[in-house]
Order: C-alpha cells, then structure tokens, then sequence
C-alpha cells in the first residue's frame, strides 16, 4: 500500500510577500503582515481600503491578474511538470477582471473569462497534455482540489496529479465582501478577540502530486504526505457557517480516518482562522468538540497575507509542509488578546513542532462547505 500514499513532490508560491514559499513563510514567522492601504481601484463606497495585494501586478492592462501571477510559476528552466500530469484548477472569480474592465471601461465585446478558459490557458502554461477540471468550492476550493489530488492517487485513478489555485483582488470581488460587511477597516485579527472582520488577499500557487511508488522511481524529493482529507457541507445559510459546527467538526473526523490517524496524532491546527466573528467561533467550537481538553496549536497565517479565497487552502497546505520541516509552528499575525475560546490554542509567537506529529489543516466557504486534510 505505500506506493499509493500521495506526497507532494513539487510547490512553489505567489503571494503578497513576493515569489517562492521560503518568502512567505519567513515573513510569516516574523509577524510582518502583506495587508496594507489599497489603492488599485476607488474604494470610497466600501467598509475598507486594506487589503494584502502584489504591487507588481498591472490591473486591467494585458493579462489577468491571475495569469501575471501564475506565469512566474511555470518557468520551464526551474519547474519540471510531466506532460502525463492530471491537472486540477482550484479559484473562485478567475479572471473576473477581464469582465470588469469590460463593464467600467466598455472595451468592446467581452472576452471569454469563463473558468474554463483560464483552464485551457493553465493547461497550456503548464504544459500538461490533460484537459483538466475545475473545482470551485468557494473559499474551500484548493483544499478540496487537494484533496481530490490525493483521492485520485489513493484510487490508483492517476500517479501524478497537477493541483494549480489561484484568485485576485479586483474591484467586483471586493465590493462583494464589503457588501456583506465582512471586512476589517484595516487588519483582519484572528481570533482576538476585537476581531471585526476579513482582509482580502491575492495568491497564486501549484503542488504537484505523486503516489510514493512514481516519486522514488523519478527519485523526486518528497516534500510531504497528503495522508488524509474529508469534505462536508452543513447546509445553514449561503454565507454564514453553522453555529453548531457540526459540518466542519464532520471533516476533521473524514480526515483523521482517511488517514488512519488518532486525534493524539495531531500535532498543530492551520486554521482557516479568517477573522471574521462568526468563522473564528465555529472553528474553535469544532477544535474544542474534536480534541475535548486538549490544547492543540492552532494558528492561521490570514492576518500575514489576507484571505487569498480559492488560493487559501493550497497555501496553507505548503506552509503547513514548511512547518512541519522545519518543526516549527508560525505565529498568528496581528494576534493581540486572544479571544477566551481560544486562549491557550493560539500564539503571537511562533512555537516548536513534534516531528512525530502530524499536522490538521481547515477551510471553510460560502454554502457551508467545510474541507479538512492531514498532512504528514
């Protein structure tokens, strides 16, 4: 059975913090946040003018913004994808840019942003001979595109497995959350306790997926296990998860059994931890209901580079790997005065990890669905 366990052979990053994981996570581990005044488009008629944006990207000129960050990504000189790979895009909006400027500008007829285009063009980019799909789960999208990476190993369905996500800010997604009155005036805080809202955040970002048998036979370095993974959906309200986190604590209990894994397994939480009021509580009910009196870890790196939406998930999944390399748990960003539920879960400061232990990541989206996964 060890040739079908699904590791994560390659990955690399496109964040506020600039490219590469190693950007990321230092700036991370240093309580430096990417979130600060945004100035890509008017933001007079909205709850907030922050958000976590790469200053390099050219808004509404030539490429989506989703494509200027993912080209960086595939430069064939660095990056080696098979031509064999499945691939799998995981996003939200896409190039929902290419239809704004559409709209505010009236450029003429309006370009195909479909999210199957954007998957044609990634299949290109990456050069993969698959067609691929699409998997658009809302803010749970990439974890849950991972997870059906790892499914598609275990199943013996494929050996190699391209998982590619990525989401940007643009005046139409931004406006939506503020609509909702779901934004932070200035920093998202997880789980403090004066929390008041979200930050927005960008981010592009790709793992590439083998089962162990492949892997040794390309002698590719094996980053880190996709062990298990579960995914519900609670069925509350369209934007508000249940309070009784009954969903979410249904995805925890489908990935520690995926991965034939105790609850004392379970070494540290990557929380979805978005800073939201409601959010923040239902994952901590569900910390509390799952592991009972113990204390787990727990952080969440949103306040550091914003919810990066379909983008979140796989960038939690590679800091998570990081983290379990380097036996180190990152901080919580902007963390001031933990909330009462979760004191003693989370910290400001970064915390030793137990090389024995594994690591327990949640996601959480609009319509109530929960993704969980367990990496090793």
């Amino acid at each position: 059975m060890s040739g079908l366990r699904a590791v994560i052979v390659s990955a690399d990053m496109m964040t506020p913090y600039g490219k590469g994981t190693d950007a990321c996570w230092n700036n991370i581990l240093s309580g430096r946040t990417a979130i600060s005044g945004l100035n890509r488009f008017n933001t007079k008629a909205f709850q907030s003018d922050y958000a976590a944006t790469i200053d390099s990207l050219e808004y509404h000129q030539g490429d989506s913004l989703v494509m200027q960050m993912l080209k960086p990504l595939f430069d064939k000189a660095s990056v080696s994808i098979p031509e064999d790979a499945k691939l799998i895009l995981a996003t939200t909006k896409g190039e929902i840019d290419l239809l704004e400027k559409n709209i505010l500008k009236g450029t003429g007829e309006t370009p195909d942003c479909s999210l199957t285009s954007l998957l044609k063009k990634v299949s290109a980019l990456t050069g993969v001979k698959d067609a691929g799909a699409v998997v658009s789960a809302a803010c749970a999208s990439s974890s849950a595109a991972v997870a059906r990476a790892a499914a598609m190993i275990r199943s013996k369905r494929s050996d190699c497995v391209l998982v590619v996500a990525c989401d940007s800010v643009t005046e139409f997604v931004f406006s939506g959350f503020s609509s909702l009155m779901a934004l932070d005036k200035f920093f998202a805080r997880p789980f403090d306790r004066d929390r008041k809202g979200l930050s927005l955040g960008e981010a592009a970002a790709f793992v590439l997926v083998m089962s162990e048998a492949r892997a040794k036979k390309e002698k590719r370095e094996m980053l880190g296990e996709i062990a298990g993974w579960g995914l519900s959906d609670d069925a509350n309200h369209m934007t508000g998860p249940s309070r009784e986190s009954e969903g979410l604590i249904l995805a925890i209990k489908k990935a520690l059994k995926t991965a034939a894994a105790d609850k004392s397994d379970i070494g540290f939480i990557s929380a979805h931890g978005t800073g939201t009021v409601y959010n923040d509580a239902m994952e901590m009910r569900a910390f509390h209901s799952v592991f009972k009196d113990k204390k787990i870890p727990v952080y969440s790196i949103k306040g550091g580079i914003g919810h990066t939406m379909g983008a979140a998930g796989i960038i939690e999944a590679i800091i998570a790997m990081k983290s379990l390399k380097e036996r180190n748990i990152p901080p919580t960003v902007n963390l001031k005065d933990a909330d009462e539920d979760a004191r003693g879960w989370v910290s400001p400061e970064p915390r030793p990890a137990d090389k024995r232990k594994m690591a327990l990541l949640t996601n959480a989206g609009f319509s109530g669905i929960n993704a969980a996964l367990v990496m090793a």
